[in-house]
C-alpha cells in the first residue's frame, strides 16, 4: 500500500501530523520558546494553513505553540473546505490538546484563533471550559454578515444545500485581508490557500456554528482579549462587540483597529506589531504564577 502524502508530496511519516478520529492525516507544526516554556498555546487558524504564521510564534519567548492545518486545508487531508460537521474541527483541536497535555501536564493551556478559527476556538472553549486559561480572538467568525444572511438568502441556501450542496459560492476577496499588498499578494500566490469559491454546504456548516455559538456567549465565563479591525468586510465587526456586551465574563478586553482590515496580524506593520504585543501581553498577565515545563516536541 502507497504511503500517504502531504501536499507536496512528501510522505506524513516524514511530517509532523496527527491522525484524527475518521483516520485523516493533519499537517502540524510546533514552535519552541527560547527557554523553558510557561505555557501552550493552540492556534487553530482561518481558511488558510498554518505556515504563514511562523513571524508571530517567533516574537513570545515564553509560549509555546501548537497548530494543524484543519482537515481539508493545507497539508492535510480531507476534501478542500468540505466538511459533513463543523464539529469535527472542533474535536480534532481538542484532539491535539489532549496530545500534547499528556506530554506537559503541567502546563497552563490557551486558545488564539483568527476568523473562522474564531469560531472553532469559541467553541472549543465552551465545551470544555475548564482545560483553558484564556482566549484570544483576532477578527473571530461571531455573526454573519447582514448582507449575506438576509432571510431570503438563508431559505435560498437552505434550499440550495438540499438541492446542490456542492454548488460553489463566490469566493474570499483577498484584497480585504489586509492593506499591506505584500501580505495579500503572499495569499495569493500561497497554493497552500483555498482559492475557489464556498461551497453552499459548507456555508450552511457556518451559520450553524455562528447560532450555537450565539447560544453559548451569555454562558461564557472564560477570559478572553478580542481584537478587531473597523473596516472588516469578511467578518463583521458586530459579532465580537456583541460577544463583549453580552458575554458574562469579569476577565474580557476589547480593543478596535480603526481602519485595520480582516488579518490585522498581516496588516500594515504597526498593526501587526501592536497586535502581537497585545496578544503576548495578554497571555503573559494570564499565565499562573510558577509554570515551566520541558521543551515542546
Amino acid at each position: 500500500m502507497r504511503e500517504r502524502e502531504g501536499s507536496a508530496g512528501v510522505p506524513y511519516s516524514d511530517l509532523p501530523h496527527i491522525v484524527n478520529a475518521d483516520g485523516l492525516h493533519l499537517f502540524c507544526r510546533y514552535w519552541e520558546p527560547t527557554g523553558q516554556p510557561r505555557a501552550l498555546y493552540l492556534c487553530p487558524w482561518s481558511w488558510e494553513h498554518c505556515g504563514p504564521y511562523d513571524e508571530m510564534h517567533r516574537t513570545e519567548k515564553l509560549l509555546a505553540g501548537i497548530a494543524h492545518d484543519h482537515v481539508g486545508h493545507g497539508q492535510s487531508e480531507g476534501d478542500r473546505m468540505n466538511i459533513k460537521d463543523f464539529q469535527i474541527y472542533i474535536r480534532d483541536s481538542l484532539q491535539h490538546i489532549d496530545l500534547m497535555k499528556s506530554h506537559h501536564p503541567d502546563l497552563p493551556v490557551f486558545i488564539v484563533g483568527h476568523s473562522m478559527g474564531g469560531a472553532i476556538s469559541i467553541l472549543t472553549a465552551c465545551e470544555r471550559p475548564g482545560d483553558f486559561v484564556g482566549v484570544v480572538l483576532i477578527a473571530p467568525l461571531v455573526q454573519m454578515n447582514p448582507e449575506s444572511a438576509t432571510p431570503f438568502k438563508v431559505f435560498m441556501a437552505k434550499l440550495l444545500n438540499h438541492m446542490l450542496p456542492s454548488l460553489t459560492m463566490g469566493s474570499i476577496e483577498s484584497k480585504w485581508l489586509s492593506r499591506d499588498k505584500r501580505q495579500v499578494e503572499a495569499y495569493d500566490a500561497d497554493e497552500l490557500n483555498y482559492h475557489g469559491g464556498m461551497r453552499v454546504s459548507f456555508g450552511m456548516q457556518l451559520m450553524a456554528a455562528v447560532e450555537r455559538m450565539q447560544r453559548e456567549i451569555p454562558s461564557i465565563s472564560w477570559p478572553f482579549l478580542l481584537l478587531h479591525g473597523d473596516a472588516d468586510k469578511l467578518c463583521d465587526i458586530r459579532g465580537s462587540r456583541m460577544m463583549y456586551d453580552n458575554s458574562p465574563s469579569t476577565d474580557k478586553k476589547i480593543k478596535i483597529y480603526e481602519g485595520g482590515y480582516h488579518a490585522l496580524h498581516h496588516d500594515l506593520p504597526e498593526v501587526a506589531e501592536s497586535v502581537l504585543k497585545e496578544l503576548t501581553t495578554w497571555i503573559t498577565e494570564h499565565i499562573p504564577a510558577a509554570t515551566s515545563g520541558p521543551a515542546i516536541k
